[in-house]
């Protein structure tokens, strides 16, 4: 195994020294297609410190300015250096991109003469109604859907999203979701993240009811096994609130309580009688949480700069002991530009839940939230505990971006397109739960070092849309193509 182990690392390495060694005589700039971003730097080298006058916003028809100023460093009355004054609009110009409101966002500087200048800021907003119909998958990825249940379209969900984005011109988020299908569910949530003046303070609300025919009531050798009826097998009834405070530009810490009720058939009980705790039918419980996101990304849809740590810690159970977890969760992303448009970037990630014995219902590990060992798309490997780490070396090979003035509506004329080449290495350990263990279930991947190295291509588009094409092998011996339709983090 350690020998199989160490030839995957060798592995990783070539694809990605094959990579350095394609050169480009191109040297790094700044990554218009996602951004369409100019910054005109001072002409006038005579002025070592300017004074800020006045800041002109065009293009926000909806948005209101505020939204857009509170992502300045720079007020009226401010002065700073000439030296300073580029880096300092180049990260105001991506917090302001990152308000994900924009198409695109351009600062220019307009000198004044006698070390004044004033600031000239230009956006194209998105599309904010969305009235967008649902037909989309169950599983939790398409490599799932594809190799562990046939590619059958009868776990498709279908139905109608309506999504009103930056509502009152104020970055709010009203939301309404209406699905059938696979799994039936409603969902309302609304979310105002500037309450004061200030913008520091935010709350939201959300509810959800879902009733689906089918359930994974169990997972089988790392695969999840369904159970299937005309009539609902579950039925969930969840309420949340919500408070954020973002104290600076790049920090925000959130806040939420959470009450569910959860009840299941008899069917289910009969099928896996630790589905709830204590072989019932029915739980209620409550829970809060915490998170922080401290965030120094360029641009967050696709981040090839900067870097980014998140903490969250939730307590579920909190006035009814047959339910009781505490999960804590912590990540760190980094990215480096390198010369000739290559790039490169590490994401960890640890997971722990106590206490270990848990009903199935809150069982948890690598292949929830997104995070997964590249190779092992198809796998739910759960656990109490888990390490990951992920290494991506890339090469954008294209860059363009269209405006297509045909389009009768404004925020769809923006058109860019950039393509990536890259090789990675992925790491991955989980620890099994000891329900697991103690009935020799689920041991094949949990308790030893999962390896996935491979190469790819990366397509990121219009409206923040990656499209990931990946070729991998694993340290099981497994190999083949994965689709994702997200970025790997």
């Amino acid at each position: 195994m350690k020998r199989r182990l160490v030839n995957f690392y060798y592995l990783a390495f070539a694809i990605q020294l094959c990579l350095v060694c394609s050169t480009d005589s191109i040297g790094q700039r700044i990554r218009a297609a996602q951004r369409d971003t100019v910054i005109v730097p001072m002409a006038d080298s005579a002025n070592p410190i300017v004074s800020m006058g006045r800041i002109i916003i065009i293009g926000n028809k909806v948005t209101r300015e505020r939204i857009i100023l509170r992502e300045l460093s720079l007020k009226p009355g401010d002065t700073i250096s000439t030296k300073l004054l580029f880096s300092t609009l180049t990260k105001d110009r991506d917090k302001i991109y990152n308000l994900r409101l924009f198409n695109t966002v351009s600062i220019r500087v307009l000198d004044l003469g006698f070390g004044q200048i004033d600031l000239l800021i230009e956006v194209t907003e998105r599309f904010y109604t969305d009235p967008s119909p649902i037909f989309e998958l169950s599983d939790r990825n398409l490599n799932e859907w594809w190799t562990n249940y046939n590619h059958d379209f009868r776990r498709i969900n279908y139905g109608l999203r309506l999504k009103q984005k930056n509502f009152r011109g104020r970055n709010e988020t009203l939301q309404f979701t209406a699905q059938f299908g696979f799994t039936r569910k409603f969902e309302l949530s609304y979310r105002i993240p500037n309450l004061d003046r200030q913008q520091k303070h935010g709350i939201s609300f959300g509810f959800n009811y879902s009733e689906p025919r089918n359930l994974a009531y169990q997972t089988d050798d790392h695969v999840l096994s369904f159970v299937s009826k005309k009539r609902s097998v579950r039925i969930n009834r969840s309420a949340s609130i919500g408070y954020t405070f973002r104290k600076s530009f790049y920090e925000t810490h959130n806040f939420s309580a959470d009450f569910v009720s959860s009840s299941i058939i008899d069917t289910v009980l009969a099928l896996n009688s630790n589905y709830f705790k204590n072989g019932g039918t029915s739980q209620q419980f409550s829970s809060l949480s915490y998170s922080f996101n401290s965030e120094h990304r360029d641009v967050i849809a696709y981040p090839l700069k900067g870097y980014q740590f998140t903490f969250s810690l939730s307590k579920s159970g909190l006035f009814n002991e047959s339910v009781n977890q505490l999960e804590a969760n912590a990540t760190y992303a980094k990215h480096w530009p390198l010369k000739k448009k290559f790039y490169l970037s590490n994401f960890s990630a640890g997971y722990i839940s106590t206490p270990t014995e848990q009903p199935y219902y809150f069982f948890s590990a690598l292949g929830y939230r997104g995070q997964v060992v590249r190779g092992y798309e198809i796998y739910v490997i759960e656990g109490p505990q888990f390490l990951l780490n992920k290494t991506t070396l890339k090469k954008r090979i294209f860059q363009r971006s269209w405006r297509v003035e045909s389009m009768p509506l404004e925020q769809f004329r923006y058109f860019p397109l950039s393509i990536y080449l890259k090789g990675f290495t992925d790491l991955g350990y989980v620890t099994n739960y000891q329900y697991y263990s103690d009935l020799g279930l689920n041991t094949r991947l949990t308790g030893k070092m999962l390896v996935g190295a491979g190469a790819g291509i990366d397509f990121v588009t219009v409206y923040d849309f990656t499209f990931r094409i990946e070729y991998t092998l694993t340290g099981e011996g497994t190999r083949g193509f994965f689709i994702n339709l997200k970025k790997e983090f």
